[in-house]
């Protein structure tokens, strides 16, 4: 098990069901920052939120991306 950081999508309130896990917390809210100003609404009044989360995984059954 390794610590990683695990970045949350949530569109209208909803998590995004594909997880991203990143060894750096600066490289996840380097994402978490650029989604939202990206697609900050998705349409109408449906809001994107991003921010991370500390998790730990198993690096055999999850991918872990460095960068």
């Amino acid at each position: 098990m390794i610590h990683a950081f695990i970045l949350m999508v949530l569109i209208g309130g909803e998590q995004e069901p594909n997880p991203m896990y990143f060894r750096s917390i600066d490289t996840c809210q380097y994402y978490a920052k650029r989604i939202p100003k990206k697609y900050g609404y998705v349409g109408g009044d449906i809001k994107l939120t991003a921010y991370c989360l500390p998790k730990r995984v198993n690096p055999l059954n999850t991918i872990v991306y460095d960068r």
